[in-house]
């Protein structure tokens, strides 16, 4: 999620097994490793004259000898080694994850979303902003951004005002990443987002494997996030470059049921609903059922309940009970928590998958572990 969506809740390559072919050893490989140029071998002696007294055989012919006698042992050698390591020299096939492997990432992803001194108890909410941020930023009309490329990891796009924050999370989900190093960084935080959905009691998202990480090059520019402190115009401009019409944007923004926003970041504060951690259709509710105010502070212009004065709600959050549009499907939301559900989950997988060029159509589903 942006500033806007914040709930600020995270081949190798087959090792072909290379048989020494020094193993079959030629004389021109043994000096490969020789401490310095081999001699040459020494003329061979002219023959006796009849008188001359009998001589020795010369050394460098028994040298000659030895060096025949080493060379035809290795090269028996190498060929016994090669032999009998047959098996491993064979080429294994390129490693390709299945099923099982992620969702054993998933797991690892799970079992870390709790933690009692973040926030509210779960890296859950801002790892859900992670793939969403990091999703949000293709242009349907450019074919740039998106979750594939996973270029947050950079600057500029990492200290862009939208993402501050996010390091937190992306750090979290790096043990994963270094235990599982053959998922790429944009399959790894859009799963964290499924997982995170899944786990705080939200509904199953579909997904798919696909994504292959880029470099800085393919960064994307500012701007390309919602602006929290803006209307209803400046919320379709944002979503329709990504390919949502309003419906698909106020089911998105249902995710503001989790997380909470922090002023050392966004620079807005608190949290949307009772139960950061527990996502329903509570937004929803509240947006209608509450009296709202501004809040008197220091801080940016945002909205605190008359009530408890510990909720807030941001100015594009208000804008969907002020427009026409939007507010039929905030109503229709905060009546059927299970419509909410099913439109979310349709929504955020389709997020997910903006931009990415996958080579199947096959998606999966994981069972939450809470389930």
């Amino acid at each position: 999620m942006s500033t806007y969506l914040r709930p600020t809740l995270r081949c190798a390559r087959a090792l072909t097994p290379r048989v020494a072919r020094s193993a079959l050893v030629r004389p021109a490989a043994v000096r490969l490793y020789a401490t310095e140029p081999p001699k040459e071998a020494a003329a061979e002696p002219a023959a006796p004259e009849p008188a001359a007294p009998k001589t020795e055989a010369p050394k460098s012919s028994s040298n000659g000898l030895l060096i025949s006698a080493v060379v035809a042992a290795l090269a028996a050698g190498g060929y016994y080694y090669y032999s009998s390591s047959s098996a491993e020299a064979t080429p294994t096939a390129t490693f390709v994850p299945t099923y099982d492997d992620y969702k054993k990432v998933y797991a690892a992803i799970a079992d870390t979303l709790e933690d009692n001194d973040y926030d509210d108890g779960s890296y859950g909410p801002v790892l859900i902003r992670l793939a969403w941020h990091a999703s949000g930023t293709y242009d349907i009309n450019t074919k740039t951004g998106g979750s594939n490329g996973a270029t947050m990891r950079f600057d500029p796009e990492s200290s862009h005002g939208a993402n501050a924050g996010l390091k937190a999370a992306r750090d979290r989900l790096e043990p994963i990443k270094a235990k599982y190093p053959w998922i790429s960084y944009g399959d790894l935080w859009t799963l964290g987002g499924v997982a995170a959905v899944q786990e705080l009691g939200g509904p199953i998202i579909k997904w798919r494997p696909g994504r292959a990480d880029a470099d800085a090059s393919a960064c994307t520019p500012d701007g390309r996030l919602p602006d929290a402190a803006q209307g209803s115009s400046h919320i379709r401009d944002i979503f329709y470059r990504m390919g949502f019409n309003d419906q698909e944007i106020v089911a998105l923004v249902g995710a503001h049921a989790l997380g909470r926003c922090h002023t050392n970041r966004s620079g807005f504060d608190g949290p949307w609903t009772f139960a950061p951690t527990y996502m329903t259709n509570d937004f929803y509710k509240l947006l209608l059922d509450e009296k709202w105010h501004w809040r008197k502070w220091d801080g940016p212009k945002q909205f605190e309940d008359d009530k408890t004065k510990s909720l807030m709600m941001l100015p594009a959050d208000m804008a969907l009970v002020k427009d026409k549009s939007f507010k039929k499907w905030v109503e229709k939301y905060a009546k059927d928590n299970d419509a909410f559900f099913a439109d979310f989950s349709k929504a955020f997988g389709t997020l997910l998958e903006l931009g990415v060029p996958f080579k199947t159509e096959e998606t999966w589903t994981f069972t939450p572990t809470t389930a």
